[in-house]
Parts: C-alpha cells; structure tokens; sequence
C-alpha cells in the first residue's frame, strides 16, 4: 500500500520536499495543501519586482523554462494533489491525521498521513501599534503585497514612504522605492545600526551612508510608537523623536517563525516559536518533518540552536526532507547539519556580504574576539577595471579560529566569491588565520589580486594577534580625532604628500609624514603620546608604524582600511 504524505505549506520548503520525495517515491500519495492562493514563489525576489526590475509577477512563480507553477503544473508535471486556500488545524499525532479547512466553503475533515512534513513558514513581526491595520500599511512578504506596492507607485499615490526595520527586506524595499520610483524614503530601526546583527557597526555605517547618498533617510535607535491615518489610510508614522509624513508603511521588522501548530500537536518547540528539529530534519516525531521558516537549527559556529529564515536554507532543507521523507524504499539517510550564515544584499552603490558572527556578536557569544579590516582592490591593480573591496576578518585570539567575515564593495559578484570561499571553510571546519591565510583562490588580473584580498585580511589579522600592530576602525579614528583636545593623541598621515599636506593646512594637529619621509622625521614624532596613523587603504600607515615602533614610539595605533573605509562611512576630517 503507497504511503500517504502530507506537506503544510508551499512557498520554498514544502513544494521542494514534495517534489524531491515524489521522485524517489513514485508511488506515494503526495498531497500539498496551503492557505493562500499563490504557491511556491521566490519571495526573495519580490523587492525586485516592486523596484521595477522583475516586470512580471509571475516570474516569481515560473520554472527556468518559464512554466507557471500553479496547482495545476504540480498535479500534471510532478504527480502531486495540490490544494489551494486550505487551512491546517490541528494535528492529530496518534490517528495520525490533519484536520483542515477549506477557506472557500468553510468545510473541515480529517487528511490521513504515514508522514507530515510543516512548512508553515514565518509571519512579519508587527510591532502592537496604533494604526498598524490602516491601509497602505504593508509588510513585504506575499506576491499580493508586492502587486499593491508597486501599482500604488506607478499611479502616483505614494511620494513619502517609511520603512520600519533595516534588516535585508526593508534596505531592499528602500532601494526600490528610492530608485524606481523616487519615493521619499525612510528606514527607521530601534537598534542603533542598521543590518544589525549581521554587519559590525563600521561596515553598517557604511551601508547607512549609501542610503543616506541617495535621499533614504536612516534614523537608528529609533522607535515606532503609532501610525496617523486620514479617511482610513496612513498619513504619518510618530517615532520616539519626530513625525514623518507618509502615505505608505512597509513593516520589515523581523519574522516569527510560525510554530503554532506544532506545539499544539505537542512537538517540541524553541521558547522563541521556532519548531525543533534534528540533523535529520525530523521533528520529535519521527513522523513528522519540518523546515524552512518555521524551524531552528544548530549555527555551526557557535554549536548552539539558531534561527535563519531564508530561501536558499529552505531549498536545501526540503531536498533533505524529501529524501528521509521517502527512506522506506530510497534508503534516504540525508543531514542537514546547521549554517554559518552565508548572507548578501544589494544595495545602491554598494553591495554587502558576510558568513558567520560579527566582533559584537561574537562578544556575546563569549569568545575573546578581535576583528581587522582591509581595503584592497578586487582585481590586480593594473588591471583597468576594479572597485575597492571593504572585508572585515573576525577571530578568537586565544585559538586564532576564524569565526565571521564581512565585506562591502561595489561589485557584487567580487565580494560574494570571497564570502562563499571563507563559507565554505566555515562550513566544513574551524579554519584558522593561517588557513585563510593560505586560502587558495583562482588568480589572474582580471578576478584577483596575485596576493587575494581575503589572504591579505588574514595577514593582517595574524600580524595583530601576534602583536605587531594594534588595529582600530575608520570611525574610531575619526572619534579620536574629534575629541583630540581631551586624549592627547598625535595624528599622523602617512598617504602621499599632497594629500596629507592639504589637511594639515587646514588643521595643524594633522601631521602630513608621508611614508617615504617617517624615517627621516621619526625625531618630530613623540615618544610620550600614544600616536594614530592613517593612510589611503592602511598599508602605508602599517609600514610607518613598523618603522616608528623601531625607533621607539611605543604606543601606536593604525585605522584599518586607511581614508577609504572612512570615506565609504561619510565621515570626514
């Protein structure tokens, strides 16, 4: 007798679940059943159809060869039941049954199962608000959202918008807003860095400045206390610090995974909602499997339980699902083992990537963590084409392991391949300096350095953990200087000597030694104040230091990616 499997849910997970166990399992009984209308969309894409550059609503529900998948492609292509605007209630685990309802004529029964896969997915976080149910306000996570979105632009109606959270969905939806369609923009995000959590604050900084160069205003440490509405639609969002004026809200402020229904089945579930699984992708049940948004995991790196609701995490997941899923006859015995934390986003100018923990987060996580900064070119620098790369390198000093890596350049495609490489490290095992040190990457000028970029960042993190140097950010430079009548400091710029010069003209406490004079000069530079250097990138206020520390200055510090990294933050001397 066929088995008969039940998935819940049909965006990313379920349907690849179903797929994949459908394959190895011909003859099973496969039924999809899902509350909404539209199944199995890229969701990630959906800020790209309200920016303009997905025309078509339904790409985001098309196979490479461009067939619609609907109910109907499920059932004649893949052998699937499918069914449409069905609710799942309640699970029964002893019957092992599924009670659901169809939403179009309130009808409810019981579906039998050998095996239940959830796929239930995640809910937008909506802050309790006032005015939060006005229209217009909108969370951008479902195709007809993005539809409204995006018609409400092309008419005219939105000229002001607000966007509460800076995480990856609302810096997307500023970019799209901003750019298409030349909305005025803000993001508004209650912790005091955008992208929090996955950028260190210095490389955030540089994020906020690329929206802040193209109108989006960025307000931090900022929260939403309600939203004005005029005739039953927004009007205006008031923070804890000012009103700003808006006929559109997108809440993108987080998710909750949607473990509902799992707890009440008596599955064991997280205390944050997040339903538990093993490596397996099994539930405490062993009947039952689980994945995508719904579910947490093991993050590799620090070996506790995590959460990390993306599309790509749930594609993986299903094939693992579908295979166990499908054991009795195929043998399946797939793993999932957890995630490092792979992540990218697009932005204006700028593109922002990293794996793993940044310096604050590894903090917490308790490792006594140091992190170090280059800016280097992603090509050979006498190739003609090439963007300044930003990669900040995160370690434990006492082990020397490598626990993140976050970057920031404006070709895309250049700083994902450095990600992955580091990734996949971090992936497969606990990679040191040394390792990244000797990473092998494929060179020639037109896609690398012959020294890579992600070998120099490891460098450089070797040469701090070994005390060679003490390491500081852009922005902690440009604090020190901004305070330098209260801490003493002597500031050297060590770039070319026009540059330099043309400061000190301006600001006597800004000592212009070119790298090629510090030798020569070293006698002007005082043994009894701590000193900071700055140069273009950090190479040449390296080298002076090297050269100063011989000569007896003791307590020195160069800014890591030099006037670059300070410049990409939109700080200035």
């Amino acid at each position: 007798m066929s088995e008969k499997i039940l998935v819940v849910g049909g965006v990313a997970l379920g349907p690849k679940a179903a797929c994949r166990c459908k394959r190895l399992m011909p003859d099973a009984q496969i039924t999809l059943v899902d509350e909404n209308e539209l199944i199995s969309y890229g969701g990630c894409g959906i800020p790209y159809y309200v920016s303009g550059e997905i025309q078509n609503l339904d790409d985001l529900r098309s196979t490479p060869y461009h067939t619609v998948r609907d109910p109907a492609f499920f059932q004649a292509m893949k052998g699937l039941n499918v069914r449409t605007r069905t609710r799942a209630l309640a699970i029964d685990r002893a019957a092992k049954t599924l009670l659901v309802k169809d939403l179009n004529s309130g009808k409810e029964e019981k579906l039998p199962y050998d095996k239940l896969v959830l796929a239930t997915g995640a809910s937008p976080r909506m802050p309790p608000v006032e005015g939060k149910d006005l229209n217009n306000v909108l969370s951008l996570t479902r195709l007809e959202a993005a539809g409204a979105i995006r018609a409400a632009c092309q008419e005219g109606k939105v000229t002001e918008a607000v966007i509460v959270g800076g995480g990856f969905i609302g810096l997307e939806a500023a970019v799209a807003l901003a750019d298409m369609w030349g909305v005025k923009v803000s993001v508004v995000e209650m912790m005091d860095q955008i992208l929090p959590g996955v950028l260190s604050h210095s490389l955030a900084l540089m994020a906020a400045h690329d929206c802040q160069a193209h109108k989006v205003d960025v307000h931090v440490s900022e929260k939403v206390l309600k939203i004005e509405g005029t005739d039953g639609a927004v009007s205006a969002v008031v923070t804890d610090k000012r009103r700003i004026p808006a006929q559109m809200v997108i809440f993108a402020a987080g998710f909750t995974p949607n473990g509902g229904l799992a707890k009440e089945a008596g599955l064991e579930v997280a205390p944050f909602g997040a339903i538990v699984v093993d490596e397996h992708m099994r539930t405490s049940d062993p009947a039952i499997y689980a994945g995508g948004d719904c579910v947490c995991i093991k993050n590799i790196i620090t070996g506790k339980p995590g959460y990390l609701p993306l599309g790509s995490m749930a594609n993986r997941q299903g094939r693992v699902i579908g295979t166990n899923a499908a054991s009795n006859l195929a043998g399946g015995d797939a793993t999932f083992p957890g995630y490092v934390g792979s992540w990218a986003v697009k932005l204006f100018d700028m593109a922002f990537c990293g794996v793993g923990l940044t310096v604050e987060r590894a903090r917490k996580e308790g490792y006594d963590a140091l992190s170090v900064g280059v800016e280097q070119l992603d090509h050979a620098h006498f190739y003609p084409e090439k963007s300044m790369m930003t990669l900040e390198l995160v370690v434990d000093k006492p082990s020397r392991r490598v626990l993140g890596l976050q970057g920031a350049c404006a070709d895309p495609d250049s700083l994902k391949a450095r990600i992955d490489a580091v990734a996949a490290a971090l992936q497969y095992s606990k990679p040191t300096v040394d390792d990244i040190s000797n990473l092998e990457v494929a060179y020639a000028p037109p896609f690398a350095s012959a020294m890579d970029v992600v070998n120099a960042v490891a460098n450089v993190a070797d040469n701090a953990l070994d005390g060679r140097f003490t390491p500081i950010t852009g922005d902690t430079f440009m604090e020190l200087w901004k305070n330098r009548d209260k801490n003493n400091v002597f500031f050297i710029d060590a770039r070319p000597a026009a540059a330099g010069r043309a400061v000190q003209e301006k600001h006597p406490d800004w000592h212009a030694i070119p790298l090629e004079e510090i030798a020569a000069r070293a006698n002007e530079v005082p043994k009894d104040r701590p000193v900071a250097i700055i140069c273009n990138t950090g190479l040449r206020a390296y080298d002076s230091l090297l050269i100063l520390a011989r000569s007896g200055v003791k307590e020195l510090v160069n800014a890591s990616g030099g006037m670059q990294s300070v410049i990409k933050m939109g700080l200035s001397v």
